[in-house]
């Protein structure tokens, strides 16, 4: 008797459900197109919205590839933009903190604004006391790219091309850019890299989103790990010594998910030069392979980001230099640590550093780059001990599964 309630109930069901369901479901526009201002030129800027089927958005804009906004639920369904960032066009032109734009041709920092080739030297603009930071004082998060839309049975994609001309902020050869931001239905946001060059030169891109999990307030609650057992520690001036140091029994362990502000305050002196974490990780994955590197975790909302890449090296910053003086979105003063950087790289003044892995690219060969954002929630009755078990991972695919079935 149950057995035939059930099954007249699943075919009432059915009989319910729209014939073209499945075909409308496909047919809604997976990636919308505003206007977000003009340059100062006159060119117009175009704001990009891609959502996937469970409601999650991204909204990424062709100026500077920034990544603006990243809805996301937390472990009660509710959506909150996890991005620092800000509302408007002309505040994206006047931003010196490198809000979610995409950061090249070399991210991160080559000491004294310079580097050798082919026993020739390269000088570049020194915008970050005496070296060259994020490309430069015109990096690529500070032009406009062209935009394509490539979304597909994946997800909603963005495909964004830029020509980085020879010599453009000091470094050689004509660059041609590709970055792809797509979205899947399984709340991730995967972000493809690609470049060639006609001369030999050096690339390392990345994306500069400061996240905040909870929405809100500041990140010091915010738990992190980090596959990484080296580090490699810095000057005064943040410029990589060449050691790759062992995090063990220093206040770079986050092998272990621990609270971001636990040991901020700790005396150590690598914690000093940079006024809390500005600093590269050794990743525990070889070969280039995508593999996961690090996972940050919000208790008061539950959710979860793990981000896997295909890089050597992610920079873990701790939003040291936010100190209020700016007023992002909504008008919301961005106050000291509400924001963290995860930038997954090469490593800093890799150009001259030669046990460093290379940055090199020479004509014929292809530079690819992977980073994945994979977004979850973790429920309060699995907080404790749950970190790296399988009942924890269980639970993340249940929540994950009930997010979908409930948009």
């Amino acid at each position: 008797m149950e057995l035939c309630i059930l099954l007249a109930g699943l075919a009432l069901g059915i009989a319910l459900w729209p014939a073209d369901a499945g075909q409308q479901a496909a047919s809604r526009p997976r990636m919308k197109k505003q206007p977000f201002g003009r340059m100062p030129d006159g060119r117009p800027v175009d704001l990009y919205v891609l959502t996937n089927a469970n409601g999650m958005e991204a909204r990424i804009t062709n100026y500077g590839g920034v990544l603006v906004a990243l809805l996301v639920p937390d472990r009660q369904g509710r959506f909150a933009d996890v991005l620092l960032g800000y509302d408007t066009l002309p505040a994206y032109l006047q931003d010196t903190a490198y809000f979610g734009g995409i950061i090249g041709r070399y991210a991160n920092r080559i000491a004294r604004g310079r580097f050798q080739l082919r026993g020739q030297t390269f000088t570049l603009a020194r915008n970050n006391g005496r070296h060259h930071l994020h490309g430069g004082r015109r990096g690529f998060d500070k032009v406009l790219w062209d935009a394509r839309d490539l979304s597909a049975a994946a997800g909603a994609a963005l495909q964004l091309t830029y020509l980085s001309k020879d010599g453009e902020e000091g470094y050689p050869g004509n660059l041609s850019v590709q970055v792809i931001y797509t979205l899947t239905d399984g709340n991730a946001l995967r972000i493809d890299y690609s470049a060639t060059t006609d001369q030999e030169t050096v690339v390392n891109l990345t994306n500069h989103s400061y996240f905040n999990l909870a929405g809100a307030g500041d990140i010091l609650a915010h738990r992190l790990q980090l596959y990484a057992a080296r580090y490699t520690p810095v000057d005064h001036g943040l410029i990589p010594t060449g050691e790759l140091a062992a995090v063990a029994g220093t206040p770079f362990d986050f092998r272990q998910s621990t609270p971001i502000g636990r040991r901020l305050g700790d005396p150590h002196q690598q914690i000093r030069f940079g006024r809390g974490y500005d600093h590269n990780w050794v990743l525990d994955a070889t070969g280039g392979k995508l593999a996961q590197a690090a996972e940050l975790f919000d208790p008061a909302s539950g959710r979860l980001l793990r981000v896997f890449t295909t890089e050597p090296g992610i920079q873990f910053y701790s939003g040291n230099f936010l100190h209020g003086a700016i007023r992002g979105k909504a008008g919301r003063i961005y106050a000291h640590r509400s924001g963290l950087c995860l930038e997954t790289q090469h490593f800093p003044d890799s150009p001259n550093q030669p046990r460093f892995p290379s940055p090199v690219l020479k004509p014929g060969q292809r530079y690819h780059s992977v980073t994945q954002y994979r977004f979850a929630t973790r429920s309060r009755a699995d907080l404790r001990g749950c970190h790296r078990s399988a009942r924890c991972r269980k639970t993340e695919a249940v929540s994950a599964m009930v997010q979908m079935g409930s948009r």
